[in-house]
């Protein structure tokens, strides 16, 4: 078992992130990372993952993650990538799909995307082509005219929400292929919400109504 280092006598610091060398003797546990025993681990993961492989993170993740995907359109490098990434982590998400260009910009990601899968499809017909042999529906989420409200719409167990860039939204091709478009409710004056947030959204929503309405 892992012994967390006593830090009970020591000034803490908000910079500090992680903790220091594990003590020894060292737990012989297979998940652990030698390295990383030896050094600290200063990663942004939870404290149940202290210590433990990158591998061994990502095959424990993959017994629990949810059954909805991610998808966002990137023709123009979307700085809302990273952000996406990050919160489908958060959320648990089975992939996270990325279609257009293949480069986009991970600092918003937070090096999440070491731990969540991520596919990449070169155009909206090679994306559709995979949704289509996996038998997800494709939920677009944009305010458009015809969009169903997001908070009264119950969404598919198994699905892939699917988002446009910042500024345009979901390109022509992106809602034609989707089954259903989604709008999420807004009260002020702006236009539209950052497509980063709307991800968040989006994916809360699913987890309000597939995991917490089944406890």
């Amino acid at each position: 078992m892992i012994e967390s280092p006593d830090t009970s006598g020591e000034e803490r610091t908000d910079h500090v992130v992680g903790v220091g060398p594990h003590p020894k003797p060292w737990p012989t546990d297979a998940e652990l990372d030698s390295k990383l025993l030896a050094d600290g681990d200063r990663r942004n993961v939870l404290d149940r993952y202290r210590y433990w492989t990158q591998e061994a993170i990502i095959a424990d993740l993959d017994t629990r993650r949810h059954p909805f995907h991610v998808a966002i359109e990137n023709w123009q490098h979307d700085f809302n990538i990273g952000t996406i990434v990050r919160t489908a982590n958060a959320f648990l998400a089975a992939e996270v799909h990325i279609i257009g260009k293949r480069r986009w910009n991970r600092r918003g990601a937070m090096v999440t995307d070491r731990y969540q899968h991520i596919r990449h499809h070169a155009t909206i017909e090679e994306f559709a082509t995979f949704a289509t042999d996996r038998r997800l529906p494709i939920i677009g989420i944009d305010i458009l005219p015809g969009a169903v409200p997001l908070e009264t719409t119950s969404l598919p167990e198994t699905v892939v929400l699917l988002f446009g860039q910042e500024g345009p939204g979901l390109s022509p091709d992106a809602i034609e292929t989707a089954q259903l478009v989604c709008s999420i409710a807004q009260f002020g004056s702006t236009r539209s919400i950052n497509a980063g947030v709307a991800g968040g959204i989006a994916m809360h929503c699913w987890v309000r109504q597939h995991v917490f309405a089944t406890e």
